[in-house]
């Protein structure tokens, strides 16, 4: 009895969630008479909905703008995992004197939102003449005390002895990171890429600040466009638009969902 009703709640768990989603696609596939007619359902009445699609493409460059979200999430993980897997070893395998102040930082950096420290960072930009480049999108961002943390606590399950051994095989510590320790991070690296990719691809805060060019524009400022205070929002298109967008996202868990899964799992939370 138990179990059925752990599974009926997760199954509405799971309904209520996808439900943005499963109006999102249908939206996307009806035309504006039938958005504004007040209707709740589903299904469309025509295939008039299907020019959303087209005419998405054409009134916006959606594909530069998925290359453009793609270059800059690329960007920022590959430095987060650059910086935060030899930091993570370093806070949970080596000893020296402030290793516990060091793991206190990045706990602390954890709780300081990004809003926080926009101001002084876009300052810097301006002041290097980084602004409005892939870099004033991706620099902000190199370093993730949760990347750090998350790795840290996956790294502190890793025998000693695993690691001793190659330090008597001749290896230093960068080549200890870089044999041992980084392809046993793997399925923790696709866990943390995941909870990266989404954030940064979905975030409309910091590139609206950044940006001025429109060729620089990710999946989020894309969808901007979509709005116009004179003809109002064109909703079949902004659908269809969001559709195209949040494709990548889902295919790319899809693919990764095990390894996801085995990352969280293999002690990567636990203390």
């Amino acid at each position: 009895m138990k179990g059925v009703l752990r599974w009926t709640v997760l199954l509405v768990f799971v309904a209520l969630s996808l439900l943005p989603f499963v109006y999102m696609l249908a939206f996307s596939l009806k035309s504006a008479s039938e958005i504004f007619s007040g209707s709740l359902g589903i299904l469309p009445q025509s295939v008039e909905g299907l020019n959303n699609y087209p005419a998405a493409l054409q009134a916006e460059p959606l594909l530069r703008y998925l290359l453009n979200g793609v270059i800059v999430c690329a960007g920022i993980l590959i430095f987060q995992l650059i910086f935060a897997i030899p930091c993570a070893y370093a806070v949970a395998k080596l000893r020296f004197a402030g290793r516990t102040l060091v793991f206190g930082l990045v706990l602390f950096g954890l709780l300081i939102p990004v809003q926080a420290t926009a101001l002084p960072i876009y300052l810097g930009l301006a002041g290097v003449g980084l602004l409005d480049t892939y870099m004033s999108l991706i620099v902000p961002f190199v370093a993730s005390a949760f990347g750090i943390f998350l790795f840290r606590q996956f790294i502190k399950t890793i025998p000693d002895e695993l690691l001793d051994s190659a330090r008597l095989d001749g290896c230093n510590e960068f080549s200890v990171v870089l044999r041992v320790v980084a392809p046993l991070t793997l399925p923790t690296a696709t866990a943390f890429g995941i909870f990266s990719v989404v954030s940064h691809w979905n975030d409309l805060f910091w590139p609206l600040i950044v940006l001025r060019s429109p060729e620089l524009n990710t999946p989020p400022l894309g969808i901007l466009a979509f709005r116009s205070a004179e003809a109002g929002d064109r909703y079949g298109e902004l659908m269809a638009g969001t559709v195209i967008i949040t494709a990548p996202l889902v295919v790319a868990f899809l693919l990764a969902q095990r390894r996801f899964v085995e990352g969280l799992s293999l002690g990567a939370l636990k203390g």
